[in-house]
């Protein structure tokens, strides 16, 4: 019996870029909220800079699949030059969200890819990264826009997460900056 209850979230982005980090918190935060999850990346040639994806499964329901998600519900693009590169939209369900970071409007998006299907979202989170955090690391704020256009998990379950994995790392002003970079995320994000 199928998992309708399973949303399915491929992410693009380049290594270094925290691609696989950002899935891998979605997931966590998840778990935490008693969901059943899956997160993992795939990688080309490993090395910082190459395009990469990572995959994420949510699921109210025990999850029995275990390859790469073919058809993502959710599609998000963390470095907005691999839309000029890479297949992002392939496989998407023709009622899914695609969510990029860039200043482009969904509009500009949808055509820059040739979607005629789904929902865009935006989010300026290259920008947030850098007024919020200091450094040019979007996949937190990734995180947030895609909680901001899918309440795919509560922002309370994330925030803990955060708290959790980051406190020990980055001290509570690292937290405080991370918990900012979400909130402006879920805020800004624009869909059309």
């Amino acid at each position: 019996m199928p998992n309708n209850k399973m949303i399915e979230i491929r992410w693009h982005g380049r290594g270094g870029q925290g691609a696989k980090t950002a899935s891998m918190l979605l997931a966590e935060a998840a778990m935490d909220a008693g969901k059943f999850i899956q997160a993992f990346p795939e990688y080309g040639p490993e090395r910082a800079g190459a395009p990469m994806k990572s995959y994420t499964r949510v699921s109210d329901e025990k999850i029995d699949v275990h390859c790469n998600v073919a058809n993502p519900d959710y599609v998000v693009v963390i470095d907005p030059t691999l839309l000029n590169s890479e297949p992002i939209t392939e496989g998407m369900k023709e009622d899914g969200i695609l969510l990029v970071n860039t200043s482009m409007t969904p509009d500009e998006v949808r055509k820059k890819v040739n979607l005629t299907g789904g929902k865009v979202y935006t989010v300026d989170a290259s920008k947030i990264a850098e007024e919020t955090l200091g450094r040019p690391m979007p996949n937190t704020p990734m995180v947030g826009a895609l909680i901001g256009a899918t309440h795919v998990i509560d922002d309370k379950a994330l925030r803990s997460k955060i708290s959790h994995k980051f406190l020990g790392k980055l001290g509570q002003k690292g937290v405080d900056m991370n918990f900012a970079a979400v909130e402006r995320a879920i805020t800004e994000v624009k869909g059309e």
